[in-house]
């Protein structure tokens, strides 16, 4: 029987899922119950494979940068939403935010530096952006 990745979300709803029944492989005993999957079952596939660039890179989002091909905003914004996803939202949203600035938040600077950087945007257009015009 083909293997398939552990789902930690139902594909119908997208609520998390339970594990009910445990079997083994050599002496076919099976347990039944209600398990827990932890934090890395609610990962979505892209999510898993930046993580397993991350740590192969050791953390180092200038390696990730070149592995994945993507600018330093789309790896930290990766990140920024890995982190929420396994159950730091707090940290997520800290990272987000500057210290003692208003206006955009640090994921949205993010995103305009990286419409820049793929040509979407002039460099007028993203200074007026940045600026809060």
């Amino acid at each position: 029987m083909a293997q398939r990745g552990l789902l930690g979300r139902c594909p119908v709803c997208g609520e998390p899922l339970e594990v009910t029944e445990l079997a083994c492989r050599s002496c076919d005993t099976t347990i039944r119950g209600r398990f827990l999957l932890g934090r890395f079952a609610a990962l979505t596939p892209e999510q898993w494979e930046f993580l397993e660039i991350f740590v192969r890179n050791r953390g180092n989002i200038r390696e990730v940068e070149r592995d994945m091909g993507l600018s330093y905003p789309a790896v930290r914004s990766r990140l920024d939403g890995l982190v929420e996803a396994l159950g730091y939202p707090e940290k997520a949203r800290e990272a987000q935010k500057p210290r003692g600035e208003p206006g955009l938040s640090r994921e949205e600077r993010l995103q305009v530096l990286e419409e820049l950087s793929r040509g979407a945007i002039t460099a007028r257009e993203a200074i007026d952006r940045l600026r809060g015009r």
